[in-house]
This record gives C-alpha cells, structure tokens and sequence, in this order.
C-alpha cells in the first residue's frame, strides 16, 4: 500500500493512472471514513486519474486525525506538493466535500473543478453524538449507519462501511464531528469560483438535499443531480448512476491539470 511523505506527515494514497492527458482528481472521505468509501466505479473513472486518499488518522493513515476542516485541508495541500501536483480536481463526500470548499476557496489556484457529494456550507452535528462517540460508542455508530442510508440500501454495503467506521478510532471520528461542526462557509460561497457539481441522495436524512440547494443556490458556476432513492452515501447506493453523472459533468467542465 502506498505511503506518500509530506512536510505533514505520512498519508496513505492510492494512485490510479490513466490517459496522460486526463486531470488529476483526489477522493477525499468523509467522517470517520476511508478510502474504500468511494467505490470501484469511482476509483476508475475514465475521465479523470484518480487519487485516493485515507486522511490522517483514518484507513491507513497513521495520526490523531485533525479536529478543524481548516488542518485537514493543508494535509491535502501537503499531498499535493509532495505529488508536484500543481492543480487537480477535488471529489469530497461529506466532511471531505468541506475540506474541498476550503481548499477552493483558500487555494483556488489549486482547484480545477469540485465534485460535493451530500454535503453543505454548514454541516451541524448534535452535541449527543459528538459526546456520545466516546461515552457510549458501540450506540452511538449504531446510530449513524442507521442516518446514512435509504431503505433500500444493500447490506453489504452497510456491513463495509460498518467496518471502516469502527476500524477508526472514536477519538478521531469525535474530532471529526467537531470539525464539521464548527464548519461554516454560507457567506463565502460566491468567492467559489471553480465549476462546481453538487451531488445529493434524495433520502440523505444526514445532510438534506436542502443543503446542496444552498450551495448550489451559493456557489455561482454550480449545477446540481440529486439521485433518486438514495441516503447519506448515494456513490455507494448506486455507485453506477452516481459515477455516470460524475464521469459526463467532468468531461464537460473539468479543465486540464498542470504538473510543477
């Protein structure tokens, strides 16, 4: 498995190679996730060259993990630099579609194009949950992967996603919760400036699909596909439609990376 070195640590990432002319992409994960939360079908669309990444603290990433968006986007960042990656496009689900507001609002000189999947500008979390990750874990994850799917979501991808939940330390799923909590960008969205594709679940109990018409409401060069029948995870519901819907926006959109 590959280990990539940063000026911030080691961060674990897998580098998928395409078409040399394709643009870079970086995956990133939501709370308390991992890398194999984005699906095959993801991990290989042909548009792009995809790079997946556990964030520090998650998978196989060693680390406490960080308990503000505003660090784990310098982690990105760090990525970055240490892939010469002088620009490339960002698909973050969840906490990872923060982390990729930040970035392009922060660093839009690195931002070629952003893919949110079940996301917002704001991302609130119950004080309950963000105490009871540690005081009652086993009910407190119980909870959550009943949040995050519709009632036609498959078992087995429950059941995975199950476990990479609870492969993650609940003191790093804790500061997660409090970075997404503290998260807030609504006033800011107009200064996002790269294209942006908002992806939501029709049944997302998590973050409503209220809150990607907000952004796309916020973010001027926006559009916005909600997928039918699906919760907090839509990739991993329908991992086929979701990627179609990606793989045909970005071909559109999505400009080409530079390499420094």
């Amino acid at each position: 498995m590959p280990t990539i070195e940063t000026s911030r640590g080691k961060i674990w990432a897998a580098i998928h190679h395409r078409a040399s002319n394709a643009p870079s992409a970086i995956l990133i994960h939501g709370a308390g996730g991992a890398h194999l939360n984005f699906p095959a079908s993801l991990r290989r669309l042909p548009s792009i060259r995809p790079i997946v990444i556990d964030l520090p603290g998650h998978g196989a990433s060693r680390g406490a993990g960080r308990s503000s968006i505003a660090e784990y986007t310098l982690d990105v960042l760090a990525l970055m630099d240490s892939l010469a990656l002088q620009s490339a496009i960002i698909i973050g689900h969840s906490m990872g579609g923060a982390i990729a507001q930040f970035l392009a609002l922060e660093h839009s000189s690195r931002v070629l194009a952003l893919a949110l999947i079940g996301t917002g500008a704001r991302l609130p979390v119950n004080p309950a949950l963000i105490q009871g990750i540690m005081s009652d874990t086993e009910t407190t994850l119980g909870n959550l992967a009943r949040w995050m799917w519709s009632k036609n979501a498959p078992t087995d991808v429950k059941r995975q996603t199950a476990e990479i939940m609870n492969a993650t330390a609940p003191a790093v799923i804790r500061n997660d919760l409090i970075a997404c909590d503290n998260f807030d960008l609504l006033n800011q969205l107009p200064r996002i400036s790269a294209p942006t594709l908002l992806v939501a679940g029709a049944q997302d109990k998590m973050t409503p699909v209220a809150l990607s018409e907000q952004l796309h409401a916020g973010i001027p060069n926006s559009s916005l596909e909600v997928i039918p029948a699906t919760g907090h995870l839509p990739h991993l519901e329908q991992p086929e439609h979701t990627a179609a819907v990606i793989d045909k926006w970005l071909r559109s959109n999505a400009p080409s990376a530079s390499v420094s």
